[in-house]
């Protein structure tokens, strides 16, 4: 027999002479895990990178068009006026570039049961599919020459087209958005990012609600010309320098409503973007219409979810505070095996007494942590599951994206293990120093 697992049995034999004390240092650990593996993974799937391989490639550019106020900001805007937006998007080094604004928007189907919804409609350029790597179910996106000719074709979710056609195919239908008809040229996969990341915005001064960044698609996306014409009237302004003469009619207005998003695949072409972005400031600068050209940023994708603050406060509040929670509970344990350990003193000393190391004695206590950690990882587990159905349950923009994954399920059982291990090292350190001739002197 192995000398592991010698002590891997001399260490179930003794938590099994003590059920009730290796039932609470497992339960202390479990509910520690649990608290902070549920916490973490919320934290984990809000706070992930939309574009795994691909998000240190699109950035988004801002130039602020302003005037100056009575205190100048130190941030650019976080959207862009329309003469800014469309000049970056017509012009520029980038390999990709779509311009992104969603709207509220009226719909319903030709030939459907279903009655007329209120749902969302994203404009947006024929880049943005292959540039956020859009999965697509049936069809697919639109053309350049359809931005240009500004046809009326759209791209629509997979959730609208199960509620509308039974999932079905349903390319080469009609949809009707306000007034106008639309063919349906593509239909999404299920798509859920998270967040939301290609609207985003806000800054880190908004007071706005994050969870709207965790919502769903948008139902139908249509060219981004196409979008101005069929929804006018319908976009939502956020800073004006001057208010539009007809709310919610914004082209050409000095109100700032839209995203823009750009790809560069290289650090050269990175290099050759940020000159092109600081001579059109410079450019706008002399014509009047910027007057402060410091206030121009290009952020990469992560960058700028980050500067927006896309985690909300209180899931962060809570990760720290259950972590807090998993250290109280470490405390604990190492109280309980310290306990534990103390209390076999003269059976230790027998140990060393015929022949047994300090460093035999400290693994046997080490691997009889680590087996309380085992437990605590699987009663943690299923507290962590618990914990996650709980939150699933919860009016939350994000509830339903809720789920352990294996990276998160693999982190667990290393946290339980590990952590009840480092709290076993002081206990056992102790226990390996016992003296042999005082507890066999005592005996």
């Amino acid at each position: 027999m192995s000398l592991f697992a010698y002590h891997l049995r001399q260490g179930l034999r003794s938590l099994r002479r003590t059920p009730v004390l290796t039932a609470l240092m497992v339960l202390s650990i479990a509910m520690g895990i649990g608290a902070s593996m549920t916490t973490l993974t919320v934290k984990h799937l809000l706070s992930g990178d939309p574009l795994p391989g691909r998000s240190g490639q699109i950035y988004y550019p801002q130039v602020d068009a302003s005037t100056r106020g009575e205190r100048a900001r130190r941030e650019p805007l976080d959207m862009l006026d329309y003469t800014s937006a469309t000049d970056l998007w017509r012009d520029g080094p980038a390999d990709r570039k779509a311009l992104v604004v969603d709207s509220p928007v009226k719909l319903s189907a030709p030939g459907s049961q279903e009655p007329a919804m209120m749902t969302t409609l994203l404009s947006t350029t024929a880049d943005f599919f292959p540039m956020f790597q859009v999965p697509m179910a049936y069809g697919a996106g639109w053309s350049a020459e359809d931005d240009q000719r500004r046809a009326r074709v759209a791209v629509i979710s997979s959730e609208l087209n199960q509620r509308l056609f039974d999932g079905k195919d349903s390319t080469g239908k009609m949809l009707r958005i306000r007034d106008s008809e639309v063919r349906i040229i593509g239909v999404l996969a299920p798509w859920r990012p998270s967040p939301l990341f290609y609207t985003v915005a806000g800054g880190r001064f908004a007071q706005g609600d994050t969870a709207d960044y965790y919502r769903q698609v948008e139902d139908v996306m249509v060219p981004f010309f196409t979008g101005l014409q069929i929804n006018a009237g319908n976009f939502r302004q956020f800073t004006c320098n001057k208010l539009p003469e007809k709310p919610g009619y914004l082209e050409n207005t000095d109100c700032v409503w839209l995203q823009l998003w750009v790809q560069l695949d290289s650090a050269a072409k990175l290099a050759a973007y940020q000159q092109h972005l600081q001579a059109y400031v410079q450019q706008q600068q002399q014509l009047g219409r910027i007057s402060q050209p410091e206030l121009t940023r290009l952020r990469s994708l992560m960058e700028w979810m980050d500067y927006n603050g896309v985690v909300p406060r209180d899931v962060k509040l809570q990760a720290w505070m259950a972590l807090a929670f998993l250290v109280i509970c470490l405390f604990n344990t190492i109280g309980l095996l310290l306990a534990k350990f103390l209390r076999r003193t003269g059976e230790i000393g027998v140990l060393r007494a015929l022949g047994a190391t300090r460093a035999m004695v400290f693994q046997q206590c080490l691997i009889e942590a680590a087996l309380i950690g085992v437990g605590g990882a699987v009663l943690g587990l299923l507290f962590t599951l618990v914990g996650l159905w709980s939150i699933r349950q919860q009016p939350l923009a994000y509830a339903d994206m809720v789920q352990l994954d294996m990276s998160m399920l693999g982190l667990t059982f290393a946290t339980a293990v590990t952590t009840t291990v480092l709290a076993g090292l002081l206990p056992a350190l102790r226990a390996a120093r016992i003296d042999p001739a005082l507890q066999i002197k005592a005996l």
